[in-house]
């Protein structure tokens, strides 16, 4: 009994030796780890075969958004629904694109078929710019973790040889409960103090074509030419392969450009574009990469008319 009690006591203490030796070890393995890449919001992007498996789903609403109404009539996904801009987006104060009221909003995605239930799937106009901006939208209203933007469009989806229709659905109102997101938008006003005070705080990102934002060129309606201060270019097409294929990049293209210019989950990504439009490409891909992201909708024409500070190739333009 002696012999086998020693045994035991050894026993024991080697197993407590053992927990110790492996309570030493986790902090060293915990500092010496790589960082954890950041995950991709997957369900925020649907393929053309994913929906074309789940077009007569019932919980599935394809919405093709548009600011020509025969880019729907000409031919579409089947079942899909048109959601025309002019319902999602208002001109303020003389910029276009703008956030309606959150109540027309509601109103124009309940009156396509949205509701609580549905899992939404955007495409349209422009490579998919239009479905971005809608998603946006859709943000804003605290409602877009059911909804989707389809990789590669329309033209994916006919270039698969996928069959369209010209024929309109009936709609039946859904029911959407927002939970209001304000924190999608930046304001000039709060732009402004977060470059004069804290300017390194934040990524600020402009979709623009490059020629505009270098101040080579004037964007439409602008009088002024250049970028807002500290603004890295990341014009909204090169997120994508073509645009005749306009998939998005695969998620390590994406995530070493966006690493490239300052992105980073230790500060707010913001996006600008000239009326709010192109920025919300760079928004719905900044936010599919796991980034903290907002917009400024106003963006250059805002920001330009209200004679805040510009840069330009040739250095800081002061108005």
């Amino acid at each position: 009994m002696t012999a086998c009690a020693g045994v035991m006591r050894l026993l024991a203490t080697l197993a407590i030796v053992l927990w110790f030796c492996s309570c030493l070890a986790k902090p060293q393995t915990y500092i010496n780890a790589e960082p954890q890449p950041r995950e991709v919001s997957t369900q925020m992007l649907v393929s053309t075969e994913w929906l074309s498996e789940h077009l007569s789903d019932a919980d599935v609403l394809v919405l093709c958004v548009a600011s020509d109404p025969a880019f729907y009539f000409h031919g579409h996904v089947p079942g899909a629904r048109l959601l025309t801009l002019k319902d999602i987006a208002v001109t303020r104060d003389s910029v276009p694109n703008q956030l309606p009221s959150s109540e027309q909003l509601k109103k124009a995605f309940e009156s396509a078929g949205a509701s609580d239930l549905t899992r939404i799937v955007l495409y349209g106009e422009r490579s998919g710019l239009l479905a971005a901006h809608a998603y946006w939208a859709l943000d804003y209203l605290g409602v877009a973790d059911h909804a989707a933007l389809l990789d590669g469009g329309l033209e994916k989806w006919q270039a698969e040889g996928r069959s369209l229709s010209q024929e309109t659905p009936a709609a039946v109102a859904g029911h959407l409960s927002l939970q209001i997101n304000p924190s999608v938008l930046v304001t000039a006003a709060e732009l402004e103090k977060m470059l004069h005070e804290k300017p390194n705080s934040i990524t600020l990102l402009d979709a623009r074509p490059t020629n505009e934002f270098s101040g080579e060129k004037l964007s439409e309606d602008a009088t002024k030419a250049g970028h807002i201060p500290g603004a890295g270019s990341l014009y909204w097409k090169r997120n994508l392969e073509s645009t005749e294929n306009p998939i998005l990049l695969r998620d390590s293209e994406l995530r070493a450009m966006y690493d490239d210019l300052g992105a980073s989950e230790e500060r707010p990504l913001i996006t600008y574009c000239r009326t709010g439009m192109q920025s919300s490409f760079d928004y719905f891909v900044a936010k599919y990469l796991g980034y903290n992201v907002r917009m400024y909708p106003g963006s250059f024409l805002d920001w330009s008319r209200k004679g805040l500070p510009l840069e330009s190739h040739q250095g800081t333009e002061q108005h």
